[in-house]
C-alpha cells in the first residue's frame, strides 16, 4: 500500500506533464494560405519552365522553394471564355460537367477554409458573379467581376462590412492595384492579433490582353528578340469551330512572324511586371514575420497559344492552351522539387485542404494530390480528359495524346514524349491504329464517366476546309489606344465589338 501511495505523485505529475506536451502540439498553428492567380499565362512562359527570353526571377525563386507540376491542366471549356469554368472549377473542385461559370449556392474553397477557422480575402478577377464573391471572402478590396478589362482602367469593387460589393469604379494598372491591397491586407493582418490564419487570393488579370504592358515595362523585350514558338504556323490547317472566336480577332490572318513577336513581347512584359509584383507581396509576407508560415500556390487559369499552330487564343485543346503553371511551397512542403504527375486545377481544393489539416471537402471531383506533394505518390490518375464545346475533345497520357473532333470526323494523334510541340500527327499513320483505338477507348470511358454529354458520333460531318480570307480582324473596346496603335492599323473601328470576355 505505501508503495502505491509513494508512486502516485510521480505518477500524477508525469501525467500533467504528458497532456501539456499534448496540449503544446495540438495548438501549433495552421498554416496561413497566399494563393496566386494568373490570367491566361502558358505554363511555358516562365524561367523555371525551361523558357530563357523571360525574366520571372520571383516566381521561379517559389519553384526553388517548392514543388512545381509539369502536367497541371485545366479542363476546357463550354464556351469561348475557358478562365470563367476553370476559374468555377478550381473554387468548387468539381469537374467542367459538374459545374458550370455560376457558383450562387455552391460551397467553394475560401468557404471550406473559413468555416475551418481561416479570415479570407480576396482581390483581383472574380469571373463567377458578384454574389458568390461575397459568400465566398469575408473581406475584400479592389475586386473585379468580369473577364477581362482595359488594364489602366479596370471596375473595381470594395467589399463593405455589410459583405456587400460596391459599385465598380474605374482605376488603374491593374497588376498593381491587386498586388497594393493584398500587400495591405497582409500589413494589417500582422498587426493585428492573428488569432486566425489567413487565407488570402490574389487574381491577376494579367497578362490576359489587352496586349498593354505598364508604360515602363512596353519595350523590357524588343519584338526581335523573341523566338517564335516552335509549333509556329500562319493558318490553322483546318476547321474545327469558330475560327473566328473573340480570341483569334487580335490579329490578322496569315500570322506573321512579325505579329507573333510583337504579341509575345508585350505578353512577356506583362509577366515580368506581374512577377514584380508577386516578389513586392512575398517580400511583405518576409518583413511581417509570417513567411515561415505560410503556403503559397502560383497557378494560372488556361494557357494561350499566342501563334502556336495559327493561333492566338485558348479555345483549343493543344498543350499550349490547356497546360497551366502550378506550383506550392511552404512549410512542411519539400524544395525544388518537379512533379510530372497529371493532375486538374481542380485538384487543388482538396490538396490544399489536407496540406493544412482541414476536413476533407464533400461532394467533389478533384483528387488530393497532397501526397504527391510529400513524395510518398507518383500519380493520382494513369490518363487526363480535356474538352473545348462540343466539338472537341482530348485524352492523354504519359506519352500519348489524342485530340478527336467528332463534327468533322477528324483525330489527332501524338506522342508527346518525342513531340511535346504536337507537331506530326500520327493518326492515319500505319502502325498506329492500334494506338488510336486504345485512346478513343480511353475518351469513350471518360466521356461516361464525367458526364459529358456532347455526341461523339454526330450525324453531320462539317468540312475541314475553310477560306481565311473571310476571318475579320475587330477589336473589342477594352483595347487601349496603345493596342489599337500597335495590332489594329487599317482595322475600322467605327464599329467596336463590346465584350465582356
Amino acid at each position: 500500500m505505501l508503495k502505491i501511495v509513494y508512486f502516485l505523485p510521480l505518477f500524477i505529475s508525469t501525467s500533467i506533464f504528458s497532456n501539456s506536451l499534448a496540449s503544446k502540439q495540438e495548438v501549433k498553428p495552421k498554416p496561413n494560405v497566399l494563393f496566386i492567380f494568373a490570367d491566361d499565362q502558358r505554363a511555358d512562359a516562365l524561367g523555371c519552365a525551361g523558357n530563357t527570353y523571360i525574366q520571372t526571377p520571383n516566381i521561379d525563386q517559389l519553384a526553388k522553394n517548392g514543388v512545381r507540376f509539369t502536367n497541371s491542366y485545366v479542363m476546357g471549356g463550354h464556351h469561348g471564355a475557358i478562365c470563367a469554368p476553370s476559374r468555377a472549377m478550381l473554387m468548387s473542385g468539381k469537374s467542367l460537367f459538374h459545374v458550370y461559370d455560376k457558383l450562387k449556392g455552391v460551397k467553394t474553397m475560401p468557404m471550406h477554409f473559413a468555416e475551418n477557422g481561416y479570415q479570407t480575402f480576396g482581390t483581383g478577377k472574380w469571373h463567377n458573379e458578384k454574389t458568390s464573391f461575397e459568400a465566398s471572402f469575408q473581406h475584400g478590396e479592389n475586386v473585379f467581376v468580369g473577364g477581362m478589362a482595359n488594364h489602366y482602367s479596370t471596375p473595381m469593387r470594395s467589399l463593405g462590412k455589410d459583405g456587400k460589393l460596391s459599385d465598380p469604379v474605374n482605376k488603374g494598372y491593374s497588376t498593381d492595384l491587386f498586388a497594393d491591397v493584398a500587400i495591405d491586407y497582409l500589413e494589417g493582418y500582422a498587426k493585428g492579433k492573428q488569432d486566425d490564419p489567413f487565407f488570402c487570393y490574389v487574381a491577376f488579370t494579367a497578362p490576359h490582353d489587352p496586349r498593354s504592358p505598364r508604360e515602363d515595362y512596353i519595350g523590357m523585350y524588343p519584338d526581335e528578340s523573341i523566338p517564335l514558338p516552335g509549333n509556329f504556323k500562319a493558318l490553322h490547317p483546318f476547321k474545327f469551330d469558330n475560327l473566328n472566336v473573340r480570341d483569334e480577332t487580335l490579329g490578322p490572318w496569315p500570322r506573321t512572324p512579325k505579329l507573333i513577336q510583337a504579341s509575345l513581347a508585350d505578353y512577356y512584359a506583362l509577366i515580368s511586371h506581374l512577377d514584380n509584383r508577386v516578389g513586392d507581396i512575398i517580400n511583405t509576407l518576409k518583413k511581417q514575420g509570417l513567411y515561415e508560415n505560410t503556403i503559397i500556390v502560383y497557378a494560372a487559369d488556361n494557357g494561350l497559344a499566342i501563334g502556336s499552330h495559327g493561333l492566338l487564343g485558348k479555345q483549343d485543346l493543344y498543350e499550349h492552351s490547356m497546360k497551366v503553371p502550378l506550383m506550392i511551397s511552404g512549410p512542411g512542403i519539400p524544395k525544388n522539387q518537379t512533379k510530372d504527375a497529371l493532375v486538374y486545377l481542380f485538384d487543388v481544393f482538396p490538396s490544399l485542404a489536407d496540406l493544412c489539416d482541414l476536413p476533407e471537402p464533400k461532394n467533389i471531383d478533384g483528387k488530393n494530390f497532397a501526397a504527391i506533394v510529400k513524395g510518398k505518390e507518383t500519380k493520382i490518375r494513369e490518363s487526363l480528359y480535356t474538352s473545348y464545346r462540343h466539338t472537341a475533345r482530348a485524352v492523354r497520357t504519359d506519352e500519348w495524346k489524342l485530340i478527336r473532333y467528332p463534327e468533322r470526323n477528324y483525330t489527332q494523334l501524338f506522342n508527346l514524349k518525342t513531340d511535346p510541340l504536337e507537331i506530326h500527327n500520327l493518326a492515319e499513320l500505319d502502325g498506329y491504329k492500334s494506338k488510336v483505338d486504345e485512346m478513343m477507348g480511353l475518351i469513350k470511358s471518360w466521356h461516361q464517366t464525367t458526364d459529358d454529354t456532347a455526341d461523339l458520333n454526330p450525324s453531320t460531318i462539317l468540312p475541314l476546309e475553310y477560306d481565311y480570307k473571310k476571318l475579320k480582324q475587330r477589336p473589342d473596346d477594352k483595347q487601349p489606344k496603345y493596342t489599337l496603335d500597335k495590332y489594329f492599323k487599317g482595322v475600322d473601328l467605327k464599329n467596336v465589338k463590346k465584350t465582356s470576355h
